[in-house]
């Protein structure tokens, strides 16, 4: 699927980050999770 790519702060921000943003795949507005890029 389609993904971003966002820059993070680990020592602020520990929770997961999650947010919503425009899926030109799906043509709707998804949220998007934080997992481990493979």
């Amino acid at each position: 699927g389609f993904f971003y790519v966002t820059s993070k702060n680990s020592r602020t921000k520990t929770d997961k980050l999650s947010f919503r943003k425009y899926d030109p795949v799906a043509k709707k507005h998804v949220e998007f999770k934080e997992t481990k890029i493979k």
